[in-house]
């Protein structure tokens, strides 16, 4: 077992970064192995004491142009935004070497986008008091959990406010609309408002979701 976590950018980072040579940095990677453009990592271990750490801990850094329109912060260098992670993962076995470290961390960040997601639908707090009901409580939190990646990946691709949207804002915009499914001349339809904001995304999600199963 090995970790890999978020390491802070404090003013040892900071330090680092001015004293890396502009050649140490190399390429960071996308998920089929592409060059991410304006991303660049590099490995600081040699020039950070980690003593308090585990034996074998790295420290990566990514420098990344900001997206357009976003605010650098005191933490950022020559207008890049400096981030850095810290892992214990030996070289050999994730493929990319540093890029490749790099990117398996970033890779995480979906894992953790959906356990926020099922401690803000209930499994921050088990409600019961038996082993059995906690139990019965999480299996139904998780497949509900699942049921709504899955309805934002099959049917709200299209409407990047309602596929990227938290699980409340979600709950609030689309499984709390008032709607009726109809059936009729050999047709099942949904009936939803069409003042509502998301009326026709919703519809549109709804066939789609159908049509994957049919």
């Amino acid at each position: 077992m090995w970790f890999s976590v978020g390491f802070p950018v404090d003013a040892r980072i900071q330090a680092i970064v001015d004293r890396v040579p502009a050649r140490c940095w190399a390429s960071a990677i996308e998920t089929g192995g592409g060059i991410r453009d304006g991303a660049w990592v590099v490995e600081v271990t040699g020039m950070l004491n980690l003593s308090t750490w585990p034996h074998g801990s790295r420290v990566i850094l990514r420098a990344e142009r900001p997206h357009p329109g976003a605010q650098l912060t005191f933490t950022d260098a020559d207008g890049m935004r400096i981030t850095a992670i810290i892992t214990d993962i030996p070289d050999g076995v994730i493929a990319g070497q540093t890029a490749g470290l790099e990117l398996n961390h970033r890779q995480r960040a979906r894992v953790e986008d959906r356990i926020r997601e099922a401690k803000a639908s209930g499994l921050r707090n088990l409600p019961c008091r038996g082993f059995a009901e906690n139990t019965a409580w999480l299996q139904t939190l998780l497949a509900a959990t699942d049921l709504v990646c899955w309805a934002k990946l099959l049917g709200f691709t299209g409407t990047p406010a309602l596929a990227h949207a938290e699980i409340a804002t979600f709950r609030n915009l689309v499984l709390h609309v008032a709607a009726r499914i109809t059936r009729g001349a050999r047709h099942t339809r949904v009936r939803i408002d069409q003042t509502w904001k998301h009326a026709d995304a919703i519809a549109h999600g709804w066939l789609t979701i159908r049509a994957a199963f049919t």
